[in-house]
């Protein structure tokens, strides 16, 4: 299948990516990249782990062994352990460059970074509608649009969870030290502009015992509502009934 160079693209992109040699180990290398997983490998080396069968996407790096590296060609017993040993080495990388290290069409670092704030997981931003996406800093039509569409395909699905039995990082970790239980059982969803930052009020509501939604639903108990909210959960909010808070009014249930 020829290469073609798409617009706003760093690397040229083949349409048949589950069947193109060159595509399949160029998303193995950017994986393994300093900036993403930092897996000290060469193209060489992928090639060579790709030409014997032994890796055929990112998730099989991590099934390796140091003798089956040995076993190759111009692999010294030394090196096939430190190949693994940085494998091995990158499930402590942070899910910003997790998330980077997938590949995703138009989801540089800073865009990963962005995602990874403001959604705190890797589900979140797998279930997350369109419009949730854009609510995202940074995070337009185009880009929204390319994560959905990747998540969307099962083999990707299937990627993720593969990946997570690795025991890469698909979350941020956040202290679980709680501040009260005022908002124990409550399912609260936060959406607009604030004072504070999106993020503080999420992490008071799970200080305070309560957890985030990122979409309304029936067992929805509050929405935190600022300016720009957006339609479709003011509108969700009046057919199940769910009562839309301030700021100021959530301040004061957590005082």
């Amino acid at each position: 299948t020829p290469l073609v160079r798409m617009e706003g693209e760093a690397r040229h992109y083949c349409p048949n990516e589950d069947g193109c040699p060159p595509q399949i180990k160029g998303k193995i290398e950017h994986f393994i990249s300093r900036k993403a997983m930092d897996i000290g490998a060469a193209e060489a080396t992928i090639d060579q782990l790709y030409r014997n069968n032994l890796v055929h996407d990112i998730a099989d790096l991590y099934m390796l062994n140091e003798q089956q590296v040995s076993s190759l060609k111009r692999f010294a017993e030394i090196s096939a352990r430190n190949l693994i040993q940085s494998i091995a080495e990158s499930r402590n990388v942070p899910f910003a460059r997790v998330l980077y290290a997938l590949g995703i069409r138009y989801v540089g670092e800073t865009v990963a970074k962005k995602l990874a704030k403001h959604f705190g997981n890797i589900n979140r931003i797998m279930n997350a509608t369109l419009e949730e996406l854009t609510e995202a800093e940074e995070i337009g039509e185009k880009i929204a649009m390319s994560i959905r569409e990747y998540f969307a395909r099962p083999e990707h699905q299937v990627l993720i969870s593969r990946l997570k039995e690795a025991g890469l990082q698909f979350e941020i970790f956040q202290s679980s030290a709680k501040v009260s239980s005022n908002l124990a059982g409550l399912n609260i969803v936060v959406s607009g502009t604030f004072r504070h930052s999106r993020d503080e009020l999420k992490r008071m509501i799970e200080e305070n015992g309560g957890k985030n939604q990122e979409g309304v639903s029936g067992n929805t108990s509050y929405i935190v509502a600022g300016e720009k909210m957006g339609p479709s959960k003011l509108e969700k909010a009046r057919k199940f009934g769910i009562k839309i808070l301030t700021e100021d009014e959530f301040l004061k249930m957590i005082e």
